[in-house]
């Protein structure tokens, strides 16, 4: 019985390698078909870890509530406005508002259940120093709560302590970067860097995390392999503390304090007066189910502290990349369809082939019935064909794929991931398809009478 099965194999064999050119033609659609799909969900895997890796980057169950700019704060768009907005625009501006300051993230910590973490943050830029080497980049001040609500990890050192952070203690914590800039050949662990006015110690190397620029422009996130991270009070005490007034910032002077080990810079101007003192503050909450009423609490809260004034911007971006994600599986789900409509479109392709192949072969299935082959070998025989067309295209298709894949990847910088789920399915899809549209030739085929086969010119 097997090697019946075996000659009918090889017949089959004979007969797809017999017209070679339209064999090929006839396994494009599977071949492209199987590329397609392949493709378009290596594409879409890479999407959903790209969302993912950027969750993690702007933490798990994050707000972030940052100052208002001064143009939305104080803009009157046309004279369409009505009376009543005119009006609430002048009140908001006569009102006085403190800003965004420390004592909001005091209140929200001790106010708020819902809230887990809390992570207030001032940013300057500053020109950092050692040895004769100068580079400009972001100081931050930070609590220790930053790290956790971020999911960073130290590399080498320690955090920040309790009495570093009370005292204001002139430490830091700096960036993979930063490490490579100035200490490329010692460990910085103990040693001093100069940022600003200010020699700070280093305490602590951050692990490095894979980031690009254009996730750090979309995600309004600070590239952490860049930054040096100081305790929040050592930027108030020795660096600015823009909440602070002075007679002399008032009359529209500026200076510094300089007081034993440190120092206080203040404002040369009114709008340098009304700044906040700090940028921004993330709120993370303890379960995501809370963030959309969380948020709605923090906003009546924090306008409340701040007179009325809405000088603050709350966001939540884990919603806008959920929202985001949702958005590329709706489009990837539309991808993959009209790719898989190519396997579909091959299939059809081997029908009719196949069909035209029935009609040109009768009197070889005539002279084969003959001569003692049965309606089962012939239309094993027709069905071979079929399957072989659609396993030999899909394995072209499985290699385009990957190919495809790749080249996507490299010039277009376009993350892809290829599974073996995604090359199981468009493989098994296309032997299916052969099988399927193979089988109503090959049974047409076994249909043919003998005699009229044997007649057929």
């Amino acid at each position: 019985m097997l090697d019946r099965y075996l000659y009918i194999f090889n017949i089959a064999l004979e007969a797809v390698f017999l017209n070679k050119f339209r064999s090929v033609l006839t396994a494009l659609g599977i071949i492209f078909g199987v590329a397609a799909v392949i493709t378009m969900m290596a594409i879409g895997a890479g999407a959903k870890q790209e969302i993912l890796d950027q969750m993690k980057l702007v933490g798990v169950n994050n707000i972030i509530i940052t100052p208002k700019p001064e143009k939305a704060k104080g803009e009157n768009s046309s004279g369409t406005e009505s009376e009543d907005q005119d009006k609430g625009v002048r009140k908001e501006q006569r009102s006085f508002s403190p800003g965004l300051t420390l004592k909001d993230a005091e209140s929200i910590k001790k106010i708020l259940p819902t809230v887990e973490r809390i992570s207030p943050e001032i940013v300057f830029e500053t020109d950092v120093m050692k040895d004769g080497r100068q580079i400009s980049t972001k100081l931050t001040g930070i609590t220790p709560d930053f790290f956790a609500v971020f999911g960073l990890d130290l590399q080498e050192g320690e955090m920040f302590n309790l009495e570093q952070m009370r005292e204001g203690k002139p430490v830091c914590i700096i960036g993979p970067s930063i490490k490579s800039r100035f200490f490329p050949q010692e460990n910085p662990i103990g040693k001093e860097i100069k940022c600003g006015h200010i020699w700070l110690r280093v305490i602590g190397i951050l692990k490095k995390q894979e980031i690009n620029q254009s996730v750090i422009d979309n995600l309004g996130i600070s590239d952490y392999n860049n930054t040096i991270y100081a305790p929040i009070q050592t930027i108030l005490r020795r660096y600015k503390d823009r909440a602070l007034v002075t007679a002399s910032s008032l009359r529209g002077g500026g200076g510094v304090f300089i007081g034993g080990d440190f120092a206080i810079s203040f404002g040369g101007s009114q709008d340098e007066v009304e700044k906040n003192q700090i940028d921004k503050i993330v709120v993370q909450v303890k379960e995501s189910s809370m963030i959309s009423p969380t948020t709605e609490v923090l906003k009546r809260m924090i306008a409340r502290r701040h007179i009325g004034v809405e000088d603050f911007e709350i966001k939540v971006p884990e919603l806008l990349l959920r929202q985001e994600q949702r958005t590329k599986d709706i489009f990837n789900i539309v991808l993959g369809a009209i790719a898989s409509i190519s396997l579909l479109v091959g299939g059809i392709g081997i029908m009719n082939i196949m069909l035209a192949s029935v009609m040109e072969r009768i009197k070889e299935i005539g002279i084969r019935q003959a001569i003692g082959a049965t309606k089962r070998d012939i239309i094993l025989q027709f069905l071979s064909e079929a399957t072989f067309l659609s396993i030999s295209g899909g394995l072209i298709g499985i290699i385009l794929g990957l190919v495809f894949s790749k080249v996507i990847m490299e010039v277009t910088g376009i993350l892809t991931i290829i599974s073996a789920v995604s090359i199981l399915i468009s493989f098994g899809v296309s032997v299916s398809v052969g099988i399927i549209f193979g089988y109503m030739p090959a049974k047409r085929a076994a249909r043919q009478d003998p005699v009229e086969s044997l007649r057929h010119e």
